[in-house]
């Protein structure tokens, strides 16, 4: 049976159905096989309603409405504004303006696509101007987008925790330190590329324009406190975060900007609710595959196949990046968690592995994975808004890549990076 799910999927995907329908198929013809006919085929509709049923998932949709009324809006160009104003003058500024600003707008949006889409429009034509070279700035715009993967409000890490019924708020938590080190990290890599290739250095900005991109951007700036501080004190609950943004969003753009109108407002929600419409097909297909495979005990398998059972907890953590990485360089992250966190549920409590860390580290090697050739989603995101030819996306992400292993390495050795701000939160 595995071989024939596999062959079904892979063949669909060569002939470039979207993801949801090689998993709706193979889920089919895992239960038809499994039943010995279509006579239960109405228990896999059954767990794909399951899939989308809890909670927590309602809080999806909602930050992605949030991130798209600010893209169109005007609150996400004047936090990049206000990052540039402080930043861009030092060496290799507009690089770290561009890091600093992708991280920010991830700590309102959840989403990398959606950052690479809200940064790196206006400031890809900045950095080219200044003298970067355009695969650097590319690699440069996927890779700090993947920081919005792990800064709260993440939408890789509401999956997860739905999957492995692993606390949201936490996991929201922990997702800061890591997401702060790349930060930092991708920040100094781009100040020793602009010192090497001689980028020149923007003008100073005087005090008087700094104060006023802050005061621009100091209703922006309230949406992290809604999210973080909402959640580490107590007060809201991720999905009410959720709840709390769009209407926050609504109110800034309608009565404060002014920038948006009804029929805008129309648009946006269309838009949201077809990208919703594909996220919830795919968590309900991805469900339905994960209990055909469980019930076949093909996890159990493939993980007796490579000894498991016999390795330490951070040999564990390894093999799980290592599945997880390789897997979202070529299959949606969406997918990928809903496939992969199931099996490798059983070793983790087996071994007892915090699930929190496991979900940050899951959620980082997501990140990593959609922004790697061959087929990282981020990369094809950025092919369709920048019109580049696929080398020239991919040529400079190898550097920003090494960086992003390495934290993962430093997560399995030092899981403090990630559960010291859950600890002080919720012990």
């Amino acid at each position: 049976m595995t071989l024939k799910i596999s062959t079904i999927m892979i063949v669909l995907l060569l002939f470039g159905f979207p993801m949801m329908i090689p998993l709706i198929l193979g889920a089919g013809y895992g239960f038809y096989g499994l039943f010995g006919g279509f006579d239960r085929m109405d228990f896999m509709v059954q767990q794909m309603l399951a899939g989308i049923r809890p909670a927590s998932l309602i809080a999806v949709p909602m930050f992605i409405l949030a991130a798209d009324i600010m893209t169109r809006g005007q609150s996400a160009d004047r936090l990049i504004d206000m990052v540039m104003k402080f930043i861009g003058h030092i060496k290799g500024g507009l690089a770290v303006s561009t890091a600093t600003a992708c991280t920010l707008f991830g700590a309102v949006s959840g989403s990398t696509q959606a950052t690479v889409v809200a940064v790196g429009s206006p400031l890809r034509p900045r950095m080219l101007k200044a003298g970067y070279n355009d695969s650097f700035v590319l690699a440069l715009i996927i890779n700090a987008s993947d920081i919005a993967f792990l800064i709260p409000p993440s939408i890789g890490m509401i999956i997860y925790g739905v999957v492995s019924k692993t606390s949201i708020a936490e996991l929201f938590i922990a997702g800061i330190g890591p997401g702060l080190l790349l930060l930092v990290l991708f920040s100094a890599y781009c100040i020793v590329y602009a010192t090497i290739k001689g980028v020149p250095t923007e003008p100073k900005a005087p005090w008087s324009e700094r104060v006023a991109a802050v005061r621009a951007a100091i209703w922006p700036l309230f949406f992290p406190v809604i999210i973080v501080g909402g959640i580490y004190g107590g007060i809201v609950s991720p999905t009410e975060a959720a709840a709390i943004c769009v209407a926050y969003a609504l109110f800034l753009e309608l009565v404060i900007f002014r920038s948006l109108s009804i029929p805008d407002i129309y648009k946006i929600s269309k838009s949201t609710g077809l990208i919703t419409a594909v996220v919830f097909i795919l968590v309900a297909a991805g469900t339905a595959f994960s209990w055909v495979i469980s019930f076949a005990q093909i996890p159990q398998e493939i993980l007796g196949a490579i000894g498991i059972d016999e390795m330490g907890p951070k040999m564990v953590l390894a093999v799980i990046s290592i599945s997880f990485f390789v897997g979202c360089m070529f299959v949606d992250p969406i997918v990928v968690i809903l496939v992969l966190v199931p099996i490798f549920a059983p070793v983790v409590d087996s071994v007892g592995l915090d699930k929190v860390l496991v979900g940050t580290i899951i959620t980082l090697q997501v990140a990593i994975g959609s922004a790697t050739p061959p087929f990282g989603c981020d990369i094809f995101t950025a092919i369709a808004i920048f019109k580049r030819p696929y080398m020239d996306v991919i040529r400079g992400i190898p550097p920003f890549t090494l960086i992003l292993l390495g934290v993962s390495v430093a997560l399995i050795f030092i899981p403090q990076i990630a559960l010291f701000l859950p600890s002080l939160a919720f012990d």
